[in-house]
C-alpha cells in the first residue's frame, strides 16, 4: 500500500509472524520503552547504544597511535581526528538506521544476501577483526596492571582473562545499569586525560592550528595518519551499533522512525563528541611532553619510540606521580570497558552471519583465548616494545578489514529495496561513498607501498624475494577482487518488510496507533544483552 504522497511506507518484521501476532517478549517489564509521542523528552530511552560504540574510538590502540603521534608531529595530526571523528558519526549513523528501519542487523543482512561460500569468509573476516580489535585490550590492560600495581606485563596478559568473571558478574544487573557502567567509564577516561591537561599545559593556540589546519610534514606522516584512521573507524563497531539499537521498542510511524534515527544519531553525536575530546587530549598531552624545553636526553629518546608502557615513565618523569597514575586508571578503564563490547559485538556476529548463539561467557572466553595467545607470546619474546609494536599491527589489521564491513552498509542504506523511504538520499550517498573510497584507497596505497618497501630493504635473496612479490601481490590481487565483487554485487534480498495503510500511518502518526504500532524489541538480541529487569518507560 502506498502513502499519500505515493511513497510505501515500511515497518520491519521481528519474526515470521505477522504484524499483530503476540509480541517476542511478553512481559512488558523487560522493554525499554519509548512513548508513542513527540517530545524531546524521549531521546532519555533512545541513550546507551552510542556510548557503548564510543568505547572502541578510545581502546588502547587509539591511546597508542594517538601517543606517537604526539611525539613525533606535535599536533600536527590532530586535523586527522577531526576528519576521523566527523566520518566515523556519518557512518555510525547509518549502521543505526540501518537496524531501526529493518529490524535486522548488519550482520543477519550478510546471511541474508550473500551466498554461503562468500557470507563464510566474509564471517571469518569479522571475527579476525574482533580478536585484532582484543589484542589492544588485552595488552593495554596488562600494561595498565604493570603502571598500578607494578605486574609484570606476561601476568597482566593472563590476568585479562578475569574480565571475563567480571562480564559474568554485571549479568545479573540489567542492560540499563551496564550502559550507564560504560558510561561512567567513559567519563572517568575524559576526567583523567583532562586532568593530564592541566599538567602538561599545551598552548591552545597551537593546539587549534593543528586541528583545523590540515598538513603532513615529516616523514612517516602519512603512515601515522593511517593508523590514526584505522585505529578511529573499526569494522566490528558497525555489526555491533546496528544491533544495540534493537533493543528499544520505538513507535513503528513514519515520525517514529524517523525520531529514532534522529536521536540515535544525536545520542552518537554526543558520545563520540566526548570519544574525540580524548583523543585530542592524549595527542595533546604527548604533543607538549615530548616537545618540551625541559626534556633530558633519556626522555627525549622515550619520545622517538613511545608506546603505552613508556608513556606513563614519561608523565612520571616530567609531569609527576599523578600524573603517570591518572593515565594508568585510564588505559584499565578502556581496556575493561572494551572487553564488554568486543564481547557484544562478537556475539552479535556469529548469531548474524551462522543463525548460531553461543553462552556470552563461553564467547568470552573464546574471544579472549585468542587474542591472549599472541599477545602471551609477543609478551614473552619481546617484552612490553614487542606489546606495543603488536597494537600496532592489530589497528592495520582492523583498518584492512574496514572495506569488507563498510562497503555492505552503504549499500544496504541506499537501497531502497532494504530500506524504502528510509534509504540514503543522493546527497548522503555521495558523501558517504567518498568516505568510503578515501579510507579504502588510502588503506590500498599503505598496503602497496609498504610491501614494496618491506622486499627492497629486506636481506633475501634474489629468488625469495621474487616468490614473496608473487605471493604478496597474489594476495592483494584477491583483497582487490573481494572489495570489487562487494561493490559491483548488486543487492538482490528485501528486508521483510510490511506496508502501512495510509490511514493506519496517519493514526500512527498522530499519536492515536493502537499498542501494536511498536516494534517489539527482538528477543534474541535482548537475550544477548545482559538480562533487562525493569521497564524503562519515560512517561
Amino acid at each position: 500500500m502506498a502513502s499519500a504522497s505515493g511513497q510505501p511506507q515500511f515497518i520491519a518484521s521481528t519474526g515470521n509472524h505477522g504484524f499483530y501476532d503476540a509480541p517476542l517478549i511478553q512481559n512488558s517489564e523487560d522493554q525499554i520503552v519509548v512513548p508513542d509521542r513527540t517530545s524531546w523528552k524521549n531521546i532519555f530511552a533512545y541513550i546507551g547504544p552510542g556510548f557503548l560504540v564510543s568505547i572502541a574510538y578510545i581502546d588502547p590502540g587509539n591511546f597508542e597511535t594517538d601517543l606517537q603521534a604526539g611525539a613525533q608531529y606535535k599536533y600536527g595530526l590532530l586535523w586527522i581526528i577531526l576528519v576521523a571523528s566527523c566520518a566515523a558519526l556519518i557512518i555510525q549513523s547509518l549502521a543505526a538506521k540501518l537496524g531501526v528501519v529493518t529490524g535486522k542487523h548488519l550482520a543477519e543482512h550478510f546471511r541474508m544476501e550473500y551466498p554461503k561460500l562468500p557470507n563464510f569468509i566474509l564471517w571469518v573476516l569479522a571475527e579476525i577483526a574482533i580478536v585484532a580489535c582484543d589484542i589492544p585490550e588485552v595488552i593495554g590492560t596488562a600494561f595498565a596492571l604493570n603502571m598500578l600495581f607494578k605486574i609484570p606485563v606476561w601476568c597482566g596478559v593472563l590476568l585479562t582473562g578475569l574480565s571475563t568473571l567480571m562480564l559474568l558478574a554485571l549479568q545479573q544487573y540489567g542492560v540499563r545499569k551496564l550502559e550507564f557502567l560504560i558510561a561512567f567509564l567513559v567519563l572517568t577516561i575524559a576526567a583523567c586525560f583532562f586532568g593530564e591537561l592541566g599538567y602538561a599545559k599545551p598552548v591552545a593556540s597551537e593546539v587549534l592550528d593543528g586541528l583545523f589546519v590540515p598538513q603532513l610534514k615529516g616523514d612517516g606522516a602519512t603512515g601515522l595518519a593511517i593508523s590514526l584512521l584505522g585505529a578511529m573507524v573499526m569494522p566490528h563497531n558497525l555489526f555491533l551499533h546496528s544491533a544495540l539499537v534493537l533493543s528499544r521498542k520505538i513507535p513503528r510511524s513514519v515520525r517514529g522512525i524517523k525520531e529514532a534515527c534522529r536521536f540515535y544519531m544525536i545520542e552518537s553525536a554526543f558520545a563520540l563528541m566526548l570519544a574525540f575530546l580524548i583523543n585530542i587530549s592524549i595527542i595533546s598531552v604527548s604533543g607538549a611532553v615530548c616537545n618540551s624545553t625541559s626534556l633530558n636526553p633519556q626522555d627525549q629518546a622515550g619520545c622517538q619510540d613511545l608506546d603505552l608502557n613508556k608513556a606513563s615513565f614519561l608523565l612520571r618523569n616530567v609531569l609527576g606521580r599523578w600524573s603517570s597514575k591518572l593515565f594508568a586508571i585510564a588505559l584499565l578503564a578502556s581496556g575493561q570497558s572494551s572487553t564488554i563490547t568486543g564481547t557484544y559485538a562478537g556475539q552479535y556476529v556469529m548469531q548474524g552471519f551462522l543463525d548460531l548463539r553461543l553462552t556470552p561467557w563461553v564467547r568470552n572466553f573464546l574471544t579472549r583465548c585468542l587474542a591472549i595467545i599472541p599477545s602471551l607470546i609477543v609478551a614473552l619474546a619481546g617484552g612490553s616494545a614487542g606489546a606495543g609494536k603488536l597494537i600496532i599491527i592489530a589497528s592495520m589489521i582492523l583498518s584492512f578489514e574496514l572495506p569488507f564491513a563498510l562497503i555492505p552498509l552503504l549499500k544496504f542504506t541506499s537501497s531502497k529495496t532494504k530500506m524504502g523511504q528510509y534509504a540514503n538520499s543522493i546527497a548522503v550517498a555521495a558523501v558517504t561513498w567518498m568516505i568510503g573510497s578515501l579510507i579504502m584507497g588510502i588503506n590500498v596505497y599503505y598496503l602497496v607501498s609498504g610491501f614494496v618497501k618491506l622486499l627492497l630493504n629486506s636481506h633475501l635473496k634474489l629468488g625469495a624475494k621474487v616468490f614473496c612479490g608473487i605471493l604478496g601481490f597474489s594476495g592483494m590481487a584477491v583483497y582487490l577482487a573481494g572489495i570489487i565483487y562487494l561493490v559491483l554485487r548488486k543487492n538482490k534480498e528485501a528486508s521483510h518488510l510490511l506496508a502501512l495503510t495510509t490511514a493506519e500511518s496517519w493514526q500512527s502518526d498522530n499519536g492515536q496507533g493502537d499498542a501494536s504500532m511498536f516494534s517489539h524489541p527482538r528477543e534474541d538480541i535482548v537475550s544477548m544483552q545482559l538480562p533487562q529487569r525493569t521497564r524503562v518507560d519515560l512517561d
